[in-house]
């Protein structure tokens, strides 16, 4: 079959990377992608945000399935879109993905359905608002309630900080993503990203996984998109994962399909593991980056039947099998980010490194000029690594890394550690 993947991320590229090895394949293409997405797809120079030019390009080539990547689109019904033209799509509706696009909207979902998740309010006013925080105690978590391109969360020290994160918000620093503010309890514990495929009504658990969001080592400076993540979570034991499909996941895709939007895609949720269990931050309606790298070098299932799977309701019939061995990936970014990254600096040694074993190196933001690759977004690189351990995974793509002649950029030197530490106890 003929498949369109939509997106340019080093995401993407893992997802390509994934699909290209299916015997269920005949071309795939990706719209826009990136120069490594190049090399196992036909990137065609399409805007995922322009539906009708995606549906004339699935009509023309007789694309059989949609893998839609990024939140935006999702948010934005290119689902919806593609299915009124009778086209197969994997990703949720438009009214599903008021998970990722509304956190307001996934915070009163967890409420009704007794899902345990971080106290709440949510305001459009700010007096109202500041009213609310003088009630609560600090560390508190400010967001916006829509989608802000992962800079619309602040984590407040102080009663000050918090009341200007608010007036940032609902004063419009995130446009109209900002025009509803998300107050919510800060939780303590310990992150970690879950995935499961729901096809409407059967949930199907993924393999687990941990992401690095601070910029720097030893989880300090800003947050990001991702650093780094490996996979599993040590903290996502079986007793852990079934807590969280019987009290988080499945409740969720009870309550969608009793609202009449029942939710098919992948369901990305993030996790605080705290004394009394896990409790719900926030749910993505697509695949985790940079945790998909990790996920698909360990998969071992063919990734286009169970996306199919997912997308024809018959995930109960369905077994998704997984390496014991572990997987991590090292995001190399380019400097300045996660402000303003600088473009267009050459990378080099990518031959060397892709030489080193166990490794694969999957790109986000770079593009192609003649012969050399070109730095071209914020996250450029995402070396992955895969081993029995965690510190083999781990040995692996730092290897690799130092083999890449990339002045331009940066990375963390400490992904892992937390699963590190639990080893050398």
């Amino acid at each position: 079959m003929n498949v369109l993947l939509l997106g340019s991320g080093g995401r993407e590229h893992a997802l390509a990377w994934a699909l290209s090895a299916s015997p269920l394949l005949t071309k795939l293409f990706c719209a826009p992608g990136n120069a490594g997405i190049a090399e196992v797809a036909q990137c065609i120079p399409l805007d995922p945000a322009n539906q009708d030019s995606i549906i004339e390009f699935c009509r023309d080539e007789r694309i059989e399935l949609v893998v839609i990547g990024p939140e935006a689109p999702l948010v934005a019904g290119l689902g919806d879109a593609l299915g009124d033209a009778g086209i197969r799509y994997f990703g949720p509706t438009k009214s599903a993905a008021q998970l990722e696009g509304s956190k307001g909207f996934t915070k009163d979902l967890c409420r009704k359905a007794g899902i345990p998740t971080a106290a709440y309010g949510r305001f459009m006013d700010l007096d109202a608002a500041k009213t609310y925080l003088a009630s609560q105690s600090v560390p508190i978590v400010i967001k916006a309630d829509g989608l802000a391109a992962g800079k619309g969360v602040v984590i407040a020290e102080t009663r000050a900080d918090a009341e200007a994160a608010v007036e940032a918000c609902l004063g419009g620093a995130f446009g109209a993503a900002g025009a509803e503010v998300v107050i919510e309890e800060f939780l303590v514990g310990e992150e970690a990203s879950f995935f499961a495929l729901c096809d409407g009504v059967t949930a199907l658990p993924l393999a687990s996984a941990q992401d690095h969001k601070r910029v720097g080592d030893g989880d300090t400076g800003p947050n990001t998109g991702g650093m780094g993540a490996y996979s599993p979570a040590p903290v996502m034991t079986a007793a852990m994962t079934e807590r969280v499909m019987t009290e988080i996941i499945n409740p969720t895709v009870k309550e969608m399909a009793a609202r009449g939007m029942p939710f098919k895609g992948v369901l990305f949720a993030g996790l605080m593991i705290t004394a009394t269990g896990p409790k719900l931050i926030e749910y993505n309606v697509r695949f985790g980056d940079p945790e998909t790298q990790v996920l698909m070098m360990r998969l071992k299932s063919d990734l286009l039947a169970a996306l199919l799977a997912t997308t024809d309701g018959v995930l109960k019939t369905f077994d998704m099998r997984w390496s014991d061995d572990a997987a991590l990936t090292v995001v190399m970014a380019a400097n300045g980010y996660p402000g303003t990254p600088q473009k267009g600096t050459e990378i080099k040694g990518l031959d060397l490194a892709k030489a080193v074993p166990n490794v694969e190196i999957f790109h986000a933001g770079t593009r192609r000029d003649g012969d050399r690759i070109i730095a071209d977004g914020g996250r450029v690189l995402n070396v992955t690594g895969r081993g029995k351990t965690v510190k083999d995974a781990r040995d692996a793509a730092y290897a690799a890394i130092a083999k890449i002649d990339w002045p331009g950029g940066f990375y963390r030197k400490d992904i892992g550690w937390r699963a590190l530490e639990r080893q050398k106890t």
